[in-house]
Parts: C-alpha cells; structure tokens; sequence
C-alpha cells in the first residue's frame, strides 16, 4: 500500500473535524462549540407589531424642528407654529421672507406645500407616507438586532414578517427576570429629545390642561422619577436622538450612574446655538416622553455632549446606553405573540433528533457493509468523517444548530453515502464487462463524477437560495446542508478514491465478494 495526496488530504480532513468537533461533542470548557437554537436549548420567541403611524408622527416632528432651526438660522420670523392633524402650519410676519422661506422648503424632498398669502402648511406626501412606513420597520428590524448583539446574546433572530410584523426569537432566556430584561429593552423605544421649557407658562403647569398647553405650542410631560411633578415643554424639540453618534454609561461625582451622550456636528451646532441663546433658561432632557432632567443652561455648551442622569441602576443604565446607541424605534413595537420554549422541550428536541440521527447512521452503515463488503465499510469511513467535519465547520463559525439544522444533517448522511452508492455500482458495471480492478476503480469515479456533481450543485443552489430567503431555522437548515454537500466532495469522492488507490493492488489477490459485493466468473479475483 502506498499512500497519495488524496489519502493525505483525507486523513488532514478527519484530524481537523475531530480536534474541533470534539469541544461540541464533549462540552469541554476550551475550543468552538456549537451554538444551540431556540428549539434545541429553550428561549423567547416573539412577534411584534411596529405602530408605523407613531413613526409619521415622529417624521412629522423631526420635520417641523429642521424647518425651524433653518428659519432662525435665516433670521426669518414666524409666528403660531404649529403641528396638527399631520401638518404643519406657520405664518411669515415679513412677506420680504417668503423667497427665503421657499428656497428652504425647496430643498426638503417628500413634502406637499401649501401657501396662503403669508400663511404655509406643510405635509407629507402620500408616496414619503408609504416610505416612512416601510422604512419604520426595516429600521425596528435593524435596531431590535443591534440591542440585542450588543447586549451580547448569542444568534438571537431578528426577520421581517409578512408587511409589518418582526419575529425576534432569543435562545438561552431561561429565567423570568432574563425575559423580562430582554422584553424592555426590544420595547424600549430610545427616542431622546431636548426641549425648551416654556418659562413664560411653566409656573401654571400643574393647572393647565393638555389641550390648553396645546393651545401655545406646548405639551406637559411627566418627571421620570416623580409622575406627580410635571413639566411644560415647548412641542417642538430642539434636537433628537438621530443626532446621537454614542452614549456610554459613566458616574456622577456621588458615584450613581448616569449616561454620557455625544451629538454629531450637526447637533452640536444646533444644541450649542440654542445654549448661546438661552442663557438662564431651562433644557429638559427628555427620554420616551419623561424628564430625566431640565437643568438651567448656565453658559453656551459647546462639543455637542450631555448627560442624562434620572436615578438609574447600573443595569437601567447600561441597558439605555445600549438602546441609545443602536438608535432610537421610529416606531413603537408591541408584542402580539409571546411563547417561552422551555428547556426540557429543548431536551426532548435533542433526545428526539440524536435518536433519529443515531437510528439512521446506523441503518446506512449496516446496509453499506452488507451490501458492498468492504466498499461499504471505506463509504461508512467517509460519512464518519463527513459528521464530524460539518460539526468542526460549524463550530469553527460559531453557527447555531437547531432542529432543522438536525434534519439537514440527517439528510446529508443519505446525500453523502448516495454519492458511493453510484461509484460502487459504476465500479461493478465495469468489473462484470471483465475490466481490471484498477481500470474498474479510475473509469468508476470518472462516470460517476459527473452526475454526483450535477445533484451536488443543484442542491447547494436550493441550499443558497434557503439561506438567503429564509429566516431562523430555514437558514439553519440550509446551512448545515451547504456544509454537508461540501464536505461530501470531499470524504465521499476524494477521500475514498485515495483509499481505493492506495489498496487496488491488493485487491488482485482477494475476492470481489468480500471487496464489492459480487461474484464475477472468471473474474480477476
């Protein structure tokens, strides 16, 4: 026996899945394991909701401050700015301004203007309408993921579902503490705003009605640590959270946490602008509609930095922080659908699916020996080989199995062992026309290959297009079966025609039985 490349390729293949498989296999405490899924270890799915009519309200809002921080700019002065119904209507005191102010409102994309003498009002389109809409739920999916890898949960699932749902599935929530914490902080809508206080007004607050706040371009919102005290606020903000590049958790001089938070240049000079300007004057600093804090404005703050301190715990804190930096929801999300997969239906799942798995190995490997003879056996040696370098790939990228995965490697083990299947018959089609052993073996794999590759490539394209349409599970699917198909070519084709090499010769001297199964008269055995 000599050995080859392939034969060497074979054997790097079997110590490279069995030194990384064995960390999964074993639980040892070092090395890459296998991340378990949501249907495997127990955890949290959810479907949320996502109120995309707050988000055109939001968008409305966000609108109204930039058309007024560019008419201060401009020095323009406007009077009974307001935002109603979905619009928002003002009116120039100097028609000499109306050519500034439609050269600014020129340039906002999206909007339906409307003028009456010096009088505007302005509103969303219907297409920016469909927009923002859809926009508010591509970006709840985006920011939900974001809180959640930043939280430092592992493959948690995060997918659009149907037109305006998001499904969130998190493994490992065993606890309901754990769910509770991860609930709040999907939910948590992030939406930081600065807003003048209406000193004129403020003194009557705890007399004035919401609608009569309404009536001067105010709202009253709620202190964040008392309900009972309440502030007068001007509706429109001076800036929000879009302008936030980071917050980060840091203590105050009596060493409770509060979150530092940085504005891009754009916040800055607008939040510097109005600090130069309103010098005596209270800034509230507002979070989900509560006052954290509303400090008088001592001097011009410029670097476009603040803090927002309310009594927080380390974990409130470090859980806003986290929800500040991955963006605030345009939109609020609310839960639809909640189920808690337990851990014991986890165990079921795995004791379930290794029954199936281990039952069908053993199925594939007896019949490949009592059939084939010692072809059976080097094809049993491949799909050994196979398992264990789909668990050493998927460890190596930390990918997630779930119960689908499962069935993916079920299927693999028929996918791989059908591949010798056709070499095996191939080589016997060529031993009962009187070919040698080793011209049987070369002209087996080369008729073979073609059509092995054919179902190979076409099932890895099902594969890809699995992974890239499908959510969760479909993509652990998809995924251990890539994995599959690729080390199959491998163990299958490579791997076992270098065997085949390496032992021909001694074939000559023994009997076709006992090798392939057959019995040739006058055969080479």
């Amino acid at each position: 026996m000599k050995l080859n490349y392939r034969v060497l390729v074979f054997i790097a293949a079997a110590i490279f899945g069995l030194a990384l498989s064995a960390p999964s296999l074993l639980s040892l405490a070092k090395g890459p394991k296998i991340t378990l899924g949501l249907d495997l270890q127990g955890g949290l799915h959810m479907l949320l909701g996502v109120d995309t009519a707050e988000a055109i309200r939001s968008k409305i809002k966000s609108l109204a401050s930039s058309i007024k921080y560019a008419a201060e700019d401009e020095d323009l002065i406007i009077d009974e700015f307001k935002v109603r119904d979905g619009k928002i209507s003002f009116e120039l005191l100097d028609k000499d301004d109306i050519p500034k102010m439609d050269e600014i409102l020129k340039k906002i994309e999206g909007i339906a203007i409307g003028k009456e003498g010096m009088k505007y009002t302005i509103s969303l389109t219907p297409e920016e309408v469909a927009s923002v809409k859809k926009y508010a739920i591509t970006q709840a999916v985006d920011t939900i993921r974001n809180r959640l890898d930043q939280f430092g949960l592992a493959e948690p699932t995060v997918a659009k579902q149907g037109a305006d749902k998001i499904l969130v599935e998190v493994p490992g929530i065993k606890t309901p503490e754990q769910e509770q914490r991860i609930r709040e902080l999907i939910a948590k809508a992030a939406h930081l705003q600065l807003m003048a206080i209406d000193e004129e007004r403020a003194a009557r607050v705890d007399q004035m009605t919401p609608a009569e706040a309404a009536k001067y371009g105010d709202v009253i919102l709620p202190d964040a640590q008392n309900p009972d005290r309440k502030y007068l606020v001007k509706e429109i903000p001076i800036l929000d959270g879009s302008m936030l590049t980071d917050a980060r958790v840091a203590f105050d001089r009596n060493n409770q946490p509060v979150i530092n938070f940085s504005l891009n240049s754009q916040g800055a000079q607008i939040f510097g602008d109005f600090t130069g300007k309103n010098v005596g004057k209270r800034l509230a600093v507002v979070l989900d509609n509560k006052v954290y804090s509303a400090p008088v404005i001592r001097e011009r703050i410029g670097g476009g930095s603040g803090q927002i301190s309310g009594g927080f715990s380390v974990k409130e804190a470090h859980d806003v922080a986290i929800a500040l930096r991955s963006g605030a929801l345009l939109a609020p999300v609310f839960m639809e659908e909640k189920r808690s997969v337990g851990p014991s239906l986890g165990a079921d799942s795995i004791k379930a699916s290794m029954i199936a798995l281990i039952t069908g190995f053993l199925a594939v490997v007896l019949f490949m020996v009592l059939y084939y003879g010692i072809a059976g056996v080097i094809a049993d040696v491949a799909l050994v080989v196979n398992l264990f370098l789909i668990l050493a790939v998927m460890a190596l990228f930390g990918a997630t199995l779930t119960l689908p995965g499962m069935a993916g490697i079920v299927l693999t083990v028929g996918m791989a062992v059908d591949a010798n299947v056709i070499i095996n018959e191939r080589i016997r089609e060529l031993l009962y026309e009187g070919k040698s052993v080793a011209k049987a073996i070369e002209q087996g794999y080369a008729n073979a290959f073609s059509a092995i590759l054919d179902a190979n490539i076409t099932t890895l394209i099902a594969a890809v297009v699995l992974y890239a349409y499908g959510t969760g599970p479909i993509k652990g699917f998809a995924i251990t079966m890539s994995i599959g198909i690729l080390a199959s070519m491998l163990t299958a084709i490579l791997g076992t025609h270098g065997i085949w090499q390496m032992v021909e010769q001694k074939i000559e001297k023994g009997g076709l039985n006992k090798w392939f199964g057959i019995k040739v008269a006058g055969g080479n055995a």
